[in-house]
């Protein structure tokens, strides 16, 4: 793609203003409209906008495999950790009132610290599905384990 200068450059100026606005929902969320689940989608939607532009290998680069497996797994564990300190501190699982010096605070605090996870994890898995759609046909070791000449022969491409 570098011949399209026009779709660089306006990659360039919108990307940002995508994860911008991921941002805006996410922490919009307790507010009105939005939350994790949406927010996650944009900010993935922002990354794989850059994929498509300026290459499945150069995203590879500025945001990694094994580091998107990473935040997946740590959203998740955001997410329940939430609930494990609701418990540990005498409540519920996830019952965010006890997180805060009142309940209104504690609410506030939990579903903040809820929502993130949630946009961490969804975020990190749409990435996750498109290196695998985007990818196939050009599997790596690193990327999906190693590939022996009996595993290529299975495929009808091999």
């Amino acid at each position: 793609m570098d011949h399209h200068f026009v779709i660089r450059v306006v990659g360039k100026l919108l990307i940002p203003l995508v994860l911008l606005f991921a941002l805006y929902v996410q922490f919009h969320g307790d507010y009105g409209p939005g939350g994790g689940f949406q927010a996650g989608v944009i900010f993935a939607a922002g990354f794989i906008l850059y994929g498509l532009i300026y290459g499945l290998d150069t995203l590879r680069r500025v945001f990694p495999p094994w580091l998107v497996r990473l935040l997946v797994a740590f959203g998740v564990l955001i997410y329940a950790g939430t609930g494990i300190a609701s418990m540990i501190l005498g409540s519920k699982y996830l019952d965010y009132s006890v997180l805060g010096p009142t309940a209104a605070k504690g609410q506030h605090y939990g579903i903040l610290i809820v929502e993130f996870g949630v946009g961490m994890t969804v975020a990190s898995a749409m990435v996750l599905i498109f290196y695998s759609f985007a990818g196939r046909g050009r599997q790596t070791g690193e990327d999906f384990g190693e590939i022996d000449s009996e595993d290529r022969r299975d495929r009808p491409d091999g």
